[in-house]
């Protein structure tokens, strides 16, 4: 199973099969694009630009500036697209999942109600900012990219944004009304012993 540096690779990969960048635009691009769901730092863009061109999946042309240095921009090559093709029709991994929230929650019993029910309603207010954001960025898109080959597929991920959201705002609705019931009749803890 392929690890998460590998796995950026094929994220690098893709971006770059979207036309020609630097590293800077990856990471703009990243961050305007599919950071709700996938993330690099520069510390990672820039090793993983430079094995990709030594591998010959990216090629590298420098890009003359007035008043800077030379930009470093990189092209898939086909040996690139190839490799991009392979990992796109293999399966994906499962996903790992890890909350702090939840971990607090369970191990609630050891604080007052309130305490949880202020994580859960912060919580809450972030869920209601994402689905805020996602239906800016829809607008955005089906403005911007109308036509564009991709659109269906960038629709698909902000759609599964947009319903886990909205799950997430339901079951925080759920957890708050399950403790404001606990809060009126204390009682024993009945955490996992």
């Amino acid at each position: 199973m392929p690890a998460r540096s590998n796995t950026s690779r094929y994220a690098l990969l893709g971006l770059l099969s979207l036309g020609p960048r630097s590293g800077y635009d990856l990471k703009k691009l990243i961050d305007r694009s599919i950071a709700h769901f996938w993330s690099e730092s520069f510390g990672q863009i820039y090793p993983i630009l430079r094995r990709l061109e030594a591998e010959g999946l990216a090629r590298r042309r420098s890009q003359r500036q007035d008043g800077k240095p030379d930009r470093q921009v990189y092209s898939l090559t086909t040996k690139g697209q190839e490799e991009l093709q392979r990992w796109l029709e293999q399966p994906a991994r499962p996903e790992g999942f890890r909350s702090e929230l939840l971990l607090k929650l369970f191990l609630g019993a050891h604080v007052s109600p309130e305490v949880s029910i202020r994580q859960i309603r912060d919580y809450r207010k972030r869920q209601q900012a994402r689905l805020a954001t996602y239906a800016g960025i829809e607008k955005r898109l089906r403005t911007e990219a109308r036509g564009h080959p991709d659109l269906p597929y960038w629709l698909l991920t902000l759609g599964y944004g947009k319903h886990r959201a909205a799950a997430l705002l339901r079951w925080s609705d759920e957890a708050l009304t399950t403790l404001h019931r606990r809060r009126r009749r204390p009682g024993r803890s009945t955490a996992v012993r």
